[in-house]
């Protein structure tokens, strides 16, 4: 019979999510993880499988999250607020920290999803995920008068999903937060 599980896996998740998305998912070893997790090795394989298996229920559990906080930030105040607010948080989280880790699915674009298709899968239904609900909610800005309606709603969100990934971009790479806030200003005149 098998002995069950002695821990939380949850919270095992949560840090080896942590640890990946500071680290990347090459630069993270499988001590890393047994040091990180507290597993030993043993219960690393029997409970996840592999490190590959690790990291994509780690990720998920990430994209879960931020799909979550993304569909809260814009589904409050009116479209335009939201929308706002939604790419201002970005940099706003930067302001707030020494060192911006940026959005996983953002890094694991550049880092997994060229070479593992299961990542890629991942990164290109975030990117879906974010334009559907940019789409969603400039609709409801032109409903609610906060946005122009001289663009169709799918192909401006779009466009805001281009820039996402960017923004995530020069917010790790450190630069400067008043040139980041005054190309939003201008992504944010496409609202008008």
């Amino acid at each position: 019979m098998a002995r069950p599980q002695e821990f939380n896996r949850e919270d095992v998740l949560e840090k080896a999510m942590s640890l990946f998305w500071n680290k990347g998912y090459e630069a993270t070893s499988l001590t890393d993880l047994i040091e990180t997790t507290g597993l030993s090795k043993s219960s690393l394989y029997s409970s996840f499988g592999d490190k590959h298996a690790v990291f994509l229920a780690a990720y998920d559990r990430y994209r879960a999250a931020r799909a979550s906080e993304m569909n809260a930030i814009l589904e409050r105040g009116s479209a335009r607020e939201a929308i706002e607010t939604f790419f201002r948080k970005i940099v706003s989280d930067a302001k707030a920290t020494e060192f911006s880790d940026g959005c996983m699915s953002t890094n694991q674009a550049v880092e997994m999803a060229p070479h593992d298709p299961l990542v890629r899968h991942r990164v290109d239904q975030d990117f879906k995920l974010i334009e559907a609900a940019l789409a969603r909610a400039i609709e409801r800005g032109r409903t609610d008068g906060s946005v122009g309606d001289a663009v169709n709603p799918v192909r401006l969100a779009r466009l805001f999903v281009v820039a996402f990934p960017g923004l995530q971009v020069m917010v790790r790479a450190g630069s400067d937060i008043d040139r980041l806030d005054d190309a939003l200003t201008l992504l944010f005149s496409h609202l008008n």
